[in-house]
């Protein structure tokens, strides 16, 4: 997990990721008027009660109007539900607005009164498991009747659960989140190389080298490992090769899909074979053991009702082994 966390916040401390994120992912009026070329990295260094050094949290802000909107990625993946998620968030908040205030960094009004800026936290998911955890604080408060409930803090963010997205969805957008995304979900190579072409198409410029980089890592050191457990290659140096590994284990699960294809049609048809064969062979005796009752009962068999025998289907061979329990000739025997 620390691979990937690690790789995850490298590849969201670009501009870019930061831009699709919010313009793809957060369905709200207010992300249409947010200027984004003055989207700008700020620093993050808090420390919590029990000196958790929270120097690695990313801390964007972009201009809003004349006002600057602070955006919090909490890049801490849960592959499970965390309860108390809302705790932290609002904990994280809390420690921002007092780097803020200690930093004198503080937005103004019209009268000149120092005031605190807005912030849109934002969790990403991307366990198996349904998220269930309250995305409010005031939701997991206990309910208190009274004048009381008003004291309780309330503090919403914003999930991005990435396995609620469908392929289907994600595919028409030229979003690298997306991108990010349909990677994440994606278990054929195929598919995986569909995107990775994709990528390659959308980062070309020299501009985009750190974030190609940024994903080339990601690709390297959590994605082949865990999704296709490529555990023996040399290091990659950058998308393109990437490209080519997909290619090539495109070529080799082609390949090995029709081995176990031809392998399968193979069994099955030794199978069938077999079972036929077995059928034929019980068939044949079958006649034999009602050739030798005949012959025990009525002597000498003449060759027409002999002939008869070698032709009749196994129905019909049962239909006479049960007539010869009551026959007094050979045609009571064959129905003459």
């Amino acid at each position: 997990m620390a691979a990937h966390d690690s790789s995850y916040k490298k590849i969201f401390s670009h501009a870019n990721m930061v831009e699709d994120l919010l313009t793809g992912f957060v369905r709200e009026e207010w992300v249409q008027e947010l200027d984004f070329s003055t989207l700008e990295k700020v620093s993050g260094s808090y420390v919590t009660d029990d000196l958790r050094d929270r120097a690695d949290d990313i801390v964007w802000r972009v201009r809003w109007g004349t006002d600057w909107l602070y955006v919090y990625l909490l890049l801490e993946f849960q592959s499970t539900n965390d309860p108390w998620m809302a705790v932290r968030i609002m904990t994280y908040v809390g420690l921002l607005y007092q780097d803020l205030i200690s930093s004198k960094q503080l937005p103004t009004d019209a009268a000149g009164k120092k005031l605190l800026p807005p912030v849109l936290p934002v969790v990403l998911y991307n366990g198996e498991p349904k998220w269930t955890a309250a995305t409010d604080i005031n939701d997991i408060v206990q309910n208190i009747p009274g004048g009381l409930r008003k004291y309780c803090p309330s503090l919403h963010y914003l999930l991005l659960s990435e396995r609620e997205y469908q392929d289907v969805d994600l595919e028409p957008l030229k979003n690298l989140v997306a991108a990010l995304f349909r990677l994440e979900n994606s278990h054929s190579p195929e598919r995986l190389l569909e995107v990775v072409t994709s990528l390659l198409e959308w980062l070309s410029g020299p501009e985009q080298d750190s974030l190609r980089r940024a994903f080339t890592v990601w690709f390297s050191r959590v994605l082949f490992p865990g999704r296709l457990k490529v555990t023996d290659r040399p290091a990659i140096e950058n998308l393109t090769e990437v490209k080519n590994m997909l290619a090539e284990r495109v070529k080799e699960w082609n390949k090995e899909s029709l081995e176990k294809g031809m392998q399968k049609g193979i069994q099955k048809g030794m199978q069938k074979g077999m079972e036929k064969g077995i059928q034929k062979g019980m068939q044949k005796g079958a006649v034999q053991l009602l050739l030798r009752q005949l012959e025990k009962k009525f002597g000498t068999i003449p060759n027409k009702f002999i002939l008869q025998l070698q032709q009749a289907n196994e129905e019909q061979v049962l239909l006479w082994s049960e007539n010869i329990l009551s026959a007094q000739t050979l045609g009571d025997v064959f129905g003459h």
